[in-house]
């Protein structure tokens, strides 16, 4: 066993309230021409436009994409590739949430190292050269996915999830303006704080947890318990939008550095084949998931109980910890988190596609670093555990 960890982050980041103004600076040191990778809705609400001014005022040239919609897919990536090619773009900047900065990522590899996205899974491809200038500006309090060297792309023709990690893939800057993500409806920001809160504690649970990252993950994890009622409830909070917006950076390095565990093994493929929203669908197998790992993580698990009330007594670890997984329970409950019936999923349809998710979830690699390694039976029988789990009963 080695006695050394990686810690990779952004090379800059750029963290605070306006810090949306400093593209254009970042954007003249890297590049002469940006392809800005967005959505309809960032460009909608006028931050597309907003961005293309903040790089002319530094004499930066732009163009944009804003085909992004809901998860990326290798659709997306290509026809941004082709822009980036054709405009000759020597730089590329994410505004949006986790599909746009992930997009992002695949085009910023691919218009140097060439290639289809998903010869890059399972580390078949290897990006030797070095990928064109990313800037990560992040609009939604939790993917993490700016300070992460991960991209997750659906390959659109299989619904396959294709999680891919390479050094490569992370961006040069990130950029965390709280400001923006004020304009996040309430569904979002549930499922994005929930997002953040599962990186947080997968990255505290791994095997692969070290130090450094526990420091991250835990600090994650207190900001996101005191504040994600408040920003749900309370959009234009902006103390609880700072402190969402902090504590999910803060676990998007926790996790790209100490790896996710079983509840992103298993929701990618309830994401890629009955397109439910990535924190929606953590949020559905977080409770589940947890008590099935408890007995393997009692004090890490008791640590998240005392975050969720410094206030009580716990009679030993496991009281903690079985106060923890009622308290995730609640939160989803408080944000109201469907379950995969509620949502709308046909059970029929969900158990005829149960041996393939489970498949997808194992070969994904994440599951081997859950504190309980699974096998792809029992991850079946959590998939039926969590179709209609009941948020309340916990």
């Amino acid at each position: 066993m080695s006695n050394f960890s990686f810690f990779r982050v952004p090379q800059t980041i750029i963290y605070g309230r306006s810090s949306f103004e400093k593209v254009g600076s970042e954007a003249a040191l890297r590049g002469k021409k940006a392809l800005i990778i967005c959505d309809r809705i960032m460009e909608d609400l006028g931050n597309t436009a907003t961005c293309k001014s903040y790089l002319k005022k530094e004499g930066v040239e732009s163009c944009a994409y804003s085909g992004v919609n809901s998860e990326p897919t290798d659709e997306y990536v290509s026809e941004a590739l082709k822009i980036c090619l054709k405009e000759s773009c020597d730089l590329i900047i994410s505004l949006g949430g986790g599909s746009c900065i992930d997009t992002a990522k695949a085009v910023s590899v691919i218009a140097t190292n060439g290639g289809y996205i998903g010869d890059y899974m399972g580390g078949k491809k290897i990006a030797s050269e070095k990928p064109v200038a990313h800037i990560a500006i992040s609009t939604t309090a939790g993917t993490g996915s700016e300070a992460s060297d991960v991209t997750v792309i659906i390959n659109a023709s299989t619904d396959e999830k294709m999680m891919i990690k390479q050094p490569a893939f992370m961006p040069e800057v990130a950029i965390v303006d709280s400001v923006l993500t004020v304009s996040s409806p309430k569904d979002v920001t549930a499922a994005t704080g929930v997002d953040a809160l599962t990186h947080a504690i997968e990255a505290y649970l791994s095997k692969k947890a070290h130090p450094l990252t526990d420091t991250l993950a835990l600090s994650a994890m207190k900001l996101i318990v005191a504040n994600i009622r408040k920003a749900y409830n309370n959009g234009n909070d902006l103390e609880a939008r700072d402190a969402m917006s902090l504590g999910s950076l803060q676990a998007g390095m926790a996790f790209t550095n100490a790896s996710v565990a079983l509840v992103h093994g298993m929701s990618r493929p309830i994401g890629a084949l009955f397109h439910v929203p990535h924190g929606i669908s953590n949020a559905m197998l977080l409770p589940a998931v947890l008590e099935y790992s408890k007995e393997n993580c009692i004090k890490r698990l008791a640590d998240l109980g005392r975050i969720f009330s410094d206030k009580t007594a716990f009679g030993s670890d496991e009281d903690a910890a079985e106060f923890a997984i009622a308290e995730v329970s609640k939160l989803c409950c408080d944000l109201n988190i469907p379950n995969l019936k509620n949502y709308g999923i046909d059970q029929e349809k969900f158990e005829g596609l149960i041996g393939k998710m489970s498949f997808d979830a194992l070969k994904s690699g994440s599951p081997a670093n859950n504190p309980k390694v699974p096998t792809q039976e029992e991850i079946q029988g959590l998939y039926r555990v969590c179709y209609d789990y009941d948020f309340k009963d916990v």
